[in-house]
């Protein structure tokens, strides 16, 4: 599987076209808190976020909706089409992602994800992230219990450390 990964060019006459396509994967891997097209458009326009896409072929199957702030930088959004899932493709999308916030001097890099998301965590800390805070009942459905927002972070000054 041939895989591009490239920053959105918010420019391109096609932009439209794969911000669609981001919202409609969205739509299907988090579809009680998915993000539309408009949502992630307004998020655009703002000098401190950028997407990060995956292409195979000429398709889209997946994303990194992130914000950088100074020395921090943290993930917004991450996701790949559930066709795709299980690919290595988030590992890639990782370690573009860490490369770009490093030659940018990104100190470290956080993310929130839900406590029940094993998968996702279990990804997370294969990258290296550390649980750093916990917030109880953070997300809450009607009819279930809340579920805690874990806040994790990757700090690239401890991980240069450890490998230098």
């Amino acid at each position: 599987m041939v895989l591009t990964i490239e920053l959105l060019n918010k420019h391109l006459f096609k932009a439209q076209s794969i911000i669609q396509a981001v919202a409609d994967i969205e739509a299907l891997i988090q579809p009680q808190d998915a993000w539309s097209y408009q949502t992630l458009v307004d998020l655009l326009e703002q000098d401190s976020i950028d997407l990060l896409v995956v292409y195979q072929s000429d398709a889209v199957v997946g994303y990194c909706l992130y914000r950088m702030m100074f020395e921090q930088a943290e993930i917004l959004r991450i996701g790949t089409h559930p066709n795709y899932q299980r690919q290595g493709i988030a590992s890639k999308l990782f370690a573009r992602l860490n490369q770009q916030l490093q030659a940018l001097t990104v100190e470290s890099l956080l993310l929130e994800v839900r406590a029940d998301n094993l998968p996702a965590i279990a990804l997370y800390e294969q990258q290296g992230f550390e649980t750093i805070h916990q917030r109880k009942g953070y997300y809450k459905t009607a009819h279930k219990p809340a579920v805690d927002a874990l806040i994790m972070q990757l700090n690239y000054k401890n991980k240069a450390d450890r490998s230098g």
